[in-house]
């Protein structure tokens, strides 16, 4: 499997690739929310302090073929019949996304591993679209060497920005269970411009890998998405190879589609499909997925998650907590942007995704 070769080849053409995300991608938090420490008493097991300390999660460093130290948490559930690879969005990291993590876990009953991306949280290096790809790439070999996790069982979930290494691994690996694509990008120059066709220094450019993608896709985006707008969502999932049922969520926006109820409610139904369709279609070319492909599904519910309400909004947050706080009366988001950060976005019209 040639991992990386495109990015190799950006890189001799002088890093321009690289450049354009670095500039318009990615916003790590800083300072970053979490630190990493390990316990001498523990024989040095790494933990981190900002969160509560779990038996069934494990703090993990990862080196990555382009020489980087990534930080990744990985979370047991005792019956999961299934594991979830997490790429968070853009202006997240580890500390912010971790609660959201074990909810996911416990409420889909599936192992779950989230990832920090090359420059976010404590992991070293430099935020790059390559190095996402690599990032996702060091992930998944833990999941197969130290978790003895097969293709076949794994679920790729991508929000965001972190739909790019999501759909640029998912077209390599052909017998994955599924994967979910959270208020996803066509590219990264389609989120600027309405441009028609892609050029050599797009980045992400997941209109032209979706063809490449053989299991069941599920596509979520809000309706009211003023940042990625549900026309990126939506042409993806015309693309899609296995299209499951969409959701568009009626009214809602780019980081806060874990608050409705309809959002947990729907992504456990694919989960279990995902199941149920592996048992049933038993090696068949086109899967069944409990019978919800092409029927999509809007919903205009707009009240507490059932994701909980003990459930911290900085976990919330799991896309781009620097998004301005919408103008929307009864929308169900939060901002956590300063007043100069808010003024920075505004500069930026909107790049933050």
């Amino acid at each position: 499997m040639n991992f990386g070769f495109a990015c190799d080849e950006n890189d001799k053409m002088g890093g321009v690739t690289s450049s354009i995300a670095a500039k318009f991608a990615f916003f790590p938090p800083n300072p970053p929310s979490y630190r990493v420490v390990a316990d001498e008493s523990c024989g040095g097991v790494l933990y981190i302090p900002e969160v509560p300390r779990r038996d069934d999660v494990d703090v993990i460093k990862l080196r990555t073929r382009r020489g980087n130290e990534i930080v990744a948490v990985h979370v047991k559930h005792p019956k999961a019949s299934a594991t979830m690879l997490y790429s968070h969005g853009n202006a997240a990291d580890l500390g912010q996304m971790f609660e959201l993590f074990v909810e996911l876990s416990a409420r889909l009953r599936v192992n779950l591993m989230g990832y920090d991306y090359s420059g976010y949280g404590q992991s070293t290096g430099k935020a790059t679209e390559c190095n996402t790809y690599a990032d996702i790439d060091a992930a998944y070999k833990c999941l197969k060497e130290k978790y003895g996790v097969k293709d076949e069982q794994l679920i790729l979930y991508g929000q965001s920005v972190g739909s790019g290494p999501t759909v640029d691994l998912a077209s390599r690996l052909p017998t994955l269970r599924g994967v979910v694509l959270h208020s996803p990008i066509l590219s990264g120059l389609r989120v600027l411009y309405p441009v028609k066709r892609t050029y050599w220094f797009d980045i992400y450019k997941n209109i032209d890998k979706m063809a490449m993608v053989n299991c069941p896709v599920l596509v979520i985006h809000g309706t009211a998405d003023e940042v990625v707008d549900s026309s990126h969502g939506k042409q993806l999932w015309v693309l899609c190879k296995e299209k499951y049922e969409p959701l568009w969520l009626s009214g809602g926006g780019h980081c806060n589609l874990e608050l409705y109820p309809e959002f947990i409610k729907h992504l456990k139904k694919f989960v279990h499909s995902l199941g149920k369709s592996k048992s049933a279609t038993n090696g068949s070319k086109t899967s069944t997925v409990d019978s919800d492909i092409c029927k999509p599904s809007e919903t205009g519910t707009s009240d507490s998650s059932e994701l909980g309400s003990d459930l911290p909004e900085v976990s919330r947050n799991s896309l781009d907590s620097r998004l301005e706080k919408s103008k929307k009366p009864n929308k169900p988001e939060k901002s956590r942007m300063s007043t100069d950060r808010v003024d920075t976005f505004k500069r930026r019209k909107g790049l933050v995704w």
